[in-house]
């Protein structure tokens, strides 16, 4: 199994505050579903009244208030937004 490249880390603290790093880009968000990526790949924040707080896409951090029901991780090889050809091809 190879070993990911790039790094990435969580401290989620009582449900209520989520601080991500390692992002590279936010794919979209509302106040039930943050979608975004990571360096090692897809991650997906859900819950109720969630509220992006920081977002530092130069230095890869993320910052989520409200209340986090569930982090649920996609494809570890899309770290980036799909081209509009690579949507129709997937």
């Amino acid at each position: 199994m190879a070993e990911p490249t790039g790094r990435h880390g969580i401290i989620l603290e009582n449900r209520a505050r989520l601080e991500i790093t390692g992002v590279t880009d936010v794919d979209r968000f509302n106040e039930e579903e943050i979608a975004l990526f990571t360096q090692l790949g897809e991650l997906t924040i859900k819950g109720r009244s969630l509220h992006i707080n920081e977002m530092s896409v130069g230095g890869g951090v993320l910052s989520v208030e409200g209340d986090i029901c569930a982090l649920i991780y996609g494809d570890k090889d899309r770290t980036k937004k799909l081209s509009m050809l690579g949507k129709l091809f997937r």
